[in-house]
């Protein structure tokens, strides 16, 4: 007997905004989040705000280290209490949780090796090598003089930078991070990706809608097990 997918409420997890979608809507929706976004913040306001939606399952693309489905540290730019919330307690649904640039790159994957790097608040970044998911955290690695990748290509650097110089350091740490890597496809996706004039060489322009596809993706029934495994939920 075929096994039916659930209904799903898939959420995105940022720094500034918090957008959702569920199985069988077409519009998502979204709150402001920040630096006093908490957990269980975001529980209350998110089913607040999906209230009128049906789902039987959760899906979230959290912005930090997730392992083996649970957030290894707290997020940079939101509030505190996520490391070690009952998710499952509290939306009251089976919930699967995963680093948010990797469910955007589940989402984006076309076959092959692929490297997905997200321009917002931060720089969230994830591989995907003949469709096993490998989240990763090249946003804190050192970049050039004493400062790391996001602060040159994340929203501070932005903001010290200026659009101009902002977007030849996004071209500069794209081609090395291309050329330390080696992927077949690169994709470019987050919200200020849209602030690129030209791409950079030999990359793509992802979307936000592919963070719902990957986090629907995680529910599949015709993944299964392998989706849980391979995608880390």
């Amino acid at each position: 007997m075929r096994r039916e997918s659930p209904k799903v409420l898939v959420i995105d997890v940022g720094g500034t905004h918090i957008k959702f979608l569920a199985s069988g809507q077409t519009e998502p929706r979204k709150i402001v989040s920040g630096p006093h976004m908490t957990a269980k913040e975001m529980v209350r306001e998110v089913k607040k705000a999906a209230q009128d939606w049906s789902y039987h399952a959760v899906a979230i693309g959290y912005p930090g280290p997730v392992v083996h489905g649970r957030p290894l540290q707290e997020p940079h730019n939101l509030g505190g209490g996520w490391v070690g919330f009952d998710f499952v307690k509290a939306f009251g649904c089976p919930v699967r949780l995963i680093n948010d640039a990797a469910m955007q790159a589940v989402g984006s994957y076309q076959g092959g090796r692929m490297l997905y790097l997200g321009f917002g608040t931060g720089l969230g970044s994830a591989m995907v090598v003949d469709g096993v998911l490998e989240p990763m955290e090249l946003a804190h690695l050192y970049y050039k003089k004493g400062k790391t990748y996001e602060d040159y290509v994340g929203l501070r650097g932005l903001q010290r930078l200026g659009k101009k110089k902002w977007r030849r350091e996004v071209a500069r740490a794209v081609e090395t991070l291309r050329t330390a890597l080696e992927p077949d496809d690169v994709v470019l996706g987050g919200g200020n990706a849209k602030k690129l004039k030209k791409l950079p060489p030999h990359t793509r322009l992802g979307s936000n809608k592919n963070a719902f596809a990957g986090g629907f993706a995680l529910w599949n029934a015709r993944a299964g097990k392998n989706a849980v495994r391979e995608f880390g939920a």
